[in-house]
């Protein structure tokens, strides 16, 4: 069978006028007469499905391809009918159809429109609907936009470790990785309040699943000099919030002889190629999530490619908060963390754009960021945009040896940890500096969907492990 993509019919549909083809899918609906009907069928490698026509007299299993409930999976082989005056560019007018699983009344995804509450529950068939297929396309294609985007300008890709030892962030509640019978050895020896000692393990040290592949991402940028990591993260947070997943995938860039200005300046022409990328790439399924999930989300985008990202100071950001205090759930003055609520203000209200937040004070930072002369703020930025809040953070590296071995003190941190990271400190040292982007954070920006559940294919959240 030399079966063709749907997506391909629809690009080249003028090389198939009259010929004849093969196509094979799911059915999303089908109606019918006595002698004649109609098959939406989609095959998943496009957001339109195909309109299949097929007659009493042409096939010999009418009647069980009309009966034929949403989810059954055929294939069919027919003549392709040019409609340029219709609604549907072309049709397929059925020779034969051959039905590979028929679905009954139970199953989960029907023709009314089912909620996303439901929809996660059967997370092994929501891809099938409009929004979720939608969704996972656009989560391929920009996939390849962030591979595409880097190669083209020089980077080296790297795979870092999902084991590690140590934790970058600074007190991130982590997935401990271990050999040992935890629930076995630990209900009958308690002895020191201890089932085993860390010399047990498999490595001889606790082991934790990374959240983060910067560390190692430094190592590779202080040789390789600009290099891009993309891969799995984990966090045990048990956050049940709308943005927060305990297993998320992370664009983690570090580049050597780059300063903060540098790193701002590669964000925004990261942003600008990837929604250039998506308005190409991904027109239907643009037009889809403006219809039905965000109908501000093509103008907000647009926005974002042609406007120049502003840049303020922490400082800066907090006066102008603290001006607005009476309309935040949580007031803030200098010292605190930016919530959210205030993130949007600030990309939204005041700015009316993408703004980069910089130099924050570095109590609320982690160690590895670069000190400022004030001793009292680190070479940082987060990337605000407007409809989600941040979207990336990133900083300036410390490269000075001294610095980075009192801060870790300062922080409570184990200076062996990083033994190896202080070295690159002494061996060589030089200005550099790297951020990180959620990518599903990212997916939930580029398509207006709200939650983070409905843009990871089998989201892992706290007490959601199942599919």
């Amino acid at each position: 069978m030399n079966k063709l993509d749907i997506k391909i019919l629809f690009d080249k549909q003028a090389d198939f006028g009259d010929k004849d083809i093969v196509v094979a899918g799911w059915v999303k609906s089908v109606r019918d007469s006595k002698t004649f009907g109609f098959i939406n069928l989609n095959d998943g490698s496009s957001f339109n499905g195909v309109q299949i026509v097929f007659h009493a007299d042409k096939i010999t299993n009418f009647n069980e391809v009309a009966k034929l409930n949403i989810g059954s999976s055929i294939i069919v082989y027919g003549k392709v009918l040019l409609t340029p005056n219709n609604k549907q560019p072309l049709e397929i007018i059925a020779n034969k159809v051959e039905i590979i699983s028929a679905t009954d009344d139970t199953y989960p995804i029907q023709k009314k429109r089912q909620t996303v509450e439901f929809l996660r529950s059967v997370a092994y068939l929501r891809p099938r609907t409009n929004l979720y297929s939608a969704i996972f396309r656009v989560r391929s294609e920009m996939t390849f936009a962030i591979h595409k985007f880097f190669y083209e300008r020089g980077y080296v890709y790297v795979h870092t470790p999902i084991l590690t030892s140590s934790d970058c962030e600074g007190g991130s509640d982590l997935f401990k990785v271990t050999t040992q019978d935890i629930y076995g050895k630990c209900n009958t020896n308690k002895e020191n309040n201890a089932c085993f000692k860390p010399v047990d393990e498999l490595f001889g040290k606790s082991v934790y699943l990374t959240p983060t592949g910067q560390l190692e991402g430094e190592s590779l940028a202080l040789a390789l000099g600009k290099v891009y990591t993309f891969g799995p993260t984990f966090r045990a947070e048990n956050s049940n919030t709308t943005r927060h997943a305990n297993e998320f995938w992370m664009i983690e860039p570090e580049i050597a002889f780059t300063d903060l200005d540098d790193l701002m300046n590669i964000q925004e022409d990261m942003f600008k190629y990837l929604i250039k990328y998506l308005f190409e790439h991904c027109a239907d399924e643009v037009e889809f999530f403006n219809n039905f999930v965000d109908t501000s989300l093509k103008s907000r985008l647009e926005n974002v490619m042609s406007s120049k990202f502003s840049k303020l100071s922490y400082t800066e950001a907090i006066d102008i908060l603290v001006k607005n205090n009476n309309k935040f759930s949580y007031p803030v003055k200098w010292g605190s963390d930016i919530q959210t609520e205030h993130e949007r203000y600030l990309a939204e209200t005041t700015f009316n754009g993408p703004v980069f937040v910089t130099d924050y004070p570095k109590e609320i930072k982690a160690f590895y960021m670069k000190q400022n002369a004030d001793n009292k703020t680190v070479r940082a930025c987060d990337l605000l945009m407007p409809g989600i809040g941040e979207v990336t953070g990133g900083s300036q590296r410390e490269d000075d040896y001294n610095k980075l071995v009192n801060r870790i003190k300062e922080m409570g941190l184990n200076e062996q940890d990083y033994w190896w990271y202080l070295n690159l400190r002494k061996y060589g040292s030089v200005e550099h500096s790297g951020f990180g982007m959620g990518f599903e954070r990212f997916l939930m920006y580029i398509t207006g969907v709200s939650n983070i559940r409905d843009v990871s294919l089998f989201p892992r959240t706290p007490k959601n492990c199942e599919f």
